[in-house]
């Protein structure tokens, strides 16, 4: 269960929506490992060592991957108040738990791609699935590309519909940059009518070595399908 602090200006009411937003957010092995403390006109993101599985994941980058997706959540919410999101990935060396703060600035005139988007967070993502379905069109996986640059990563097309996702360095920041672009892809596919599960484990993948380029790390692996106009696969 994800927990935090009420301190100062942020009321409870918008406190609890920001956190709703970012909990709903795909978390490392379904365990939301991090802490919400709310000061004011200030959100701070920590690890939870209590419930963090340092057996599955020693050095913390699934981690950071899920906080990285859950800060994109926050940020769409804060959005929605009115309020403009202003992101600072680990801020203070002092505190390694410390993962991000989002401070509430304003005024924020939301837009639509940042309602639609929003509206996606409120829906289930989807888990990894088997291959099958039809492959989006080429406009709808540059979308997504473009979408993944916005959190800071590189999202390259492989056949069969795979897709991996890649930063240009492997540390604690560049795993929560690539934890906020994996979700602007899955939020965007949500819009687009594509289905893009996903793994943070990253396995070989035939004919990948055509698209990443030298300096390229892979962070997460994600599979595209198109559904069909009720939700489900086609």
């Amino acid at each position: 269960m994800t927990t935090y602090v009420i301190a100062g200006g942020i009321t409870r009411g918008s406190a609890e929506r920001l956190v709703v937003a970012a909990a709903m957010a795909p978390s490392v092995h379904n365990v939301q490992a991090w802490r919400f403390k709310v000061r004011p006109d200030l959100i701070e993101i920590e690890a939870d060592p209590a419930r963090f599985r340092t057996m599955r994941d020693p050095n913390g980058r699934s981690l950071h991957i899920s906080c990285g997706a859950a800060l994109i959540n926050l940020r769409l919410a804060a959005a929605q108040l009115g309020r403009e999101p202003v992101l600072r990935l680990l801020p203070d060396r002092s505190r390694p738990m410390l993962l991000a703060t989002v401070r509430l600035a304003g005024p924020h005139r939301t837009t639509p791609w940042e309602r639609a988007l929003y509206a996606a967070t409120m829906r289930p993502l989807p888990s990894w699935q088997p291959y099958g379905g039809e492959q989006p069109p080429v406009s709808v996986i540059n979308e997504l590309a473009h979408a993944a640059r916005l959190g800071g990563a590189t999202l390259h097309s492989v056949p069969a519909g795979t897709a991996v996702l890649t930063t240009r360095g492997d540390d604690p920041g560049e795993w929560l940059r690539a934890g906020q672009a994996l979700q602007y892809v899955l939020l965007t596919g949500a819009t687009r009518a594509v289905s893009a599960s996903f793994r943070y484990e990253v396995v070989e993948i035939r004919g990948a070595e055509r698209v990443l380029e030298h300096g390229d790390v892979p962070q997460v692996l994600l599979k595209l399908a198109r559904t069909s106009i009720s939700g489900t696969r086609q």
